[in-house]
């Protein structure tokens, strides 16, 4: 197994078979070294973001529709594609390995095709991704490799300009950035952050150490909502959507944390018995359909499911099946609304940009919202000041929709 060998297998899964890339990819590199893991990754996640630029290049230079290519053909040229419009790979290498690939395929009459578009793209891609523009949103989609609808409410929201800067910095690797376990006892080499206490930016997440429990891999944007939380010793907190446990396991005094999935729930288990989180009590059940008994909490966090367009740099396919999902998210709410104690506090998050998800969802709860921009201004909602915004652009982690609601 080689790098390009792993990658090819996970483009292949992600647009063949509906597999999700990071789970691919551990499979795929789980017998490579370090270094070609890397690798493996970086071609195979960039591949999957790129694809819909990639494929009007194949499409344009290699003069037949991508959808009419043999599935491991398709594969094998979109990521020979990207290496070559988007790496340093050098071109003898992309074109050698591409043909190869095809071949291991045991597709011997598309070998001499595979060879005549790879030598085409070596030549012509450069000048096409040169030429492409992003005045529009329909243009700035296919530039830089976005659904339509995602192009154009980012810049009805934010404005062509941060649109495209986000476009452009989701395309990027994410920030590379665990929390210190404050349970357990150890050494963990990083470079602290100014804004958040427990947060480590690494050169790489030392599996020795994440095994330890010493510490979890959480983007800060992540870490920020599990700190607006608030949650304190003594208190008891309700996690409605708890896997896979990094917000649940921030929290102090007694944790209730809920999950749907039995294997979710399971791997929640054994997250906070790795980290010491012996205050969270795990229940497998449905958020909307809970015991009577899971009631009077001081606090609810609401980490609802998503459109996930806060976080499309660290899933690379998320982009091409991610949906708005208000309905479900103002039931949560709901739920919320129904099981925190009066007086208590109800801490609404979601990983996405996008204000039908988000602001829109917290209007219509009928809740009142507490001014979180003033605790932290750095992060305050360029529109609603009351509510927290990250933004991938501008805060270099993921981006989070964060509000700290009473009923």
């Amino acid at each position: 197994m080689t790098a390009r060998r792993a990658a090819y297998q996970v483009v292949l899964r992600v647009f063949e078979d509906d597999a999700y890339a990071d789970r691919v990819v551990r499979t795929a590199a789980a017998n490579l070294d370090a270094r070609d893991r890397a690798l493996a990754q970086r071609l195979a996640f960039g591949t999957v973001q790129r694809v819909r630029t990639l494929d009007h290049a194949i499409t344009t230079l290699g003069k037949r529709p991508v959808r009419k290519l043999d599935p491991p053909v398709r594969a094998a040229l979109r990521l020979g594609a990207y290496q070559l419009g988007f790496t340093d790979v050098a071109v003898h290498a992309a074109v050698n390995e591409t043909v190869e690939l095809v071949r291991q395929a045991r597709l011997e009459r598309a070998v001499a095709f595979t060879n005549a578009v790879m030598r085409r793209l070596s030549e012509g891609i450069p000048g096409l991704l040169a030429s492409l523009r992003d005045d529009t949103p329909t243009d700035a989609a296919l530039k830089h490799s976005y659904p339509d609808w995602v192009a154009e409410l980012w810049w009805n929201e934010l404005g062509r300009d941060d649109a495209l800067a986000l476009m452009r910095a989701q395309n990027e690797p994410p920030e590379r950035v665990v929390r210190v376990n404050r349970r357990k006892h150890g050494t963990v080499e990083g470079r602290p952050d100014p804004d958040f206490p427990d947060a480590l930016h690494v050169d790489r997440v030392e599996e020795a150490a994440l095994d330890a429990g010493l510490i979890w891999p959480q983007s800060r944007g992540s870490q920020l909502a599990g700190l607006a939380v608030g949650a304190r010793a003594g208190e008891r907190t309700l996690d409605l959507c708890a896997a896979p446990g990094g917000k649940a396991t921030q929290l102090e005094g007694e944790v209730v944390a809920v999950e749907l999935h039995p294997g979710r729930a399971r791997e929640l288990e054994e997250n906070c018995r790795r980290l010491g989180a012996d205050n969270v009590a795990v229940v497998n059940a449905d958020a909307t359909e809970l015991p009577p008994e899971l009631t009077g909490f001081d606090r609810v966090l609401v980490d609802a499911p998503c459109s996930g367009l806060g976080v499309l740099a660290g899933r690379p396919d998320l982009r091409w099946r991610a949906h708005p999902l208000p309905e479900l998210q103002t039931q949560l709410l709901r739920v919320a609304a129904e099981r925190v104690k009066p007086g208590g506090t109800i801490l609404y998050a979601v990983c996405t940009i996008n204000a039908e998800e988000n602001e829109a969802v917290v209007d219509a709860s009928g809740l009142k919202a507490a001014p979180l921009g003033d605790e932290w201004p750095q992060f305050s909602h360029p529109r609603r000041p009351e509510f927290l915004l990250t933004l991938p652009h501008l805060h270099h982690t993921s981006g989070f929709f964060i509000a700290r609601l009473t009923t």
